[in-house]
């Protein structure tokens, strides 16, 4: 299994302090993409947002992201999972949030290196912490 993170409509870019950091966060509920950007952004973070693997695609090839974040099961059945390890092809060194609902957890053979799970339902400060920890380990 891959690490488990166990620390207690789309929105545009928001502005964020310098070097902080860009995240994608891809997530079709709306008010659950809300909920994760405004916690990444109060936290300093620019934060860019897709409703689907498709949309984050062309984020990613137009935006330097700095971390994934991403659901598994998306919008108009795209896949999380498949868009970590396009994204990995691309961009070899980015680090990777996935989180679902449906799911306990990934096998080490579905997820890409250096990445982590955290479960939904999750607490804002989980994802703050993890991406935190993503960052600061990236180097």
């Amino acid at each position: 299994m891959i690490p488990f993170a166990s620390l207690p409509a789309a929105l545009p870019a928001f502005p964020f302090a310098p070097h902080a950091g860009t995240i994608l966060v891809v997530e079709d509920e709306a008010f659950v993409c809300e909920l994760a950007a405004e916690a990444l952004l109060d936290e300093g973070f620019r934060v860019l947002t897709a409703a689907d693997a498709d949309e984050a695609e062309a984020i990613l090839s137009s935006e330097q992201v700095d971390l994934l974040f991403t659901d598994i099961d998306l919008a108009r059945n795209t896949n999380g999972i498949a868009l970590a390890h396009r994204a990995r092809r691309a961009l070899p060194r980015l680090p990777v949030v996935y989180t679902s609902g449906g799911r306990d957890g990934l096998s080490p053979n579905e997820a890409v290196s250096r990445s982590v799970f955290v479960p939904k339902p999750y607490r804002t400060a989980q994802i703050v912490a993890v991406t935190h920890d993503l960052l600061r380990d990236r180097g």
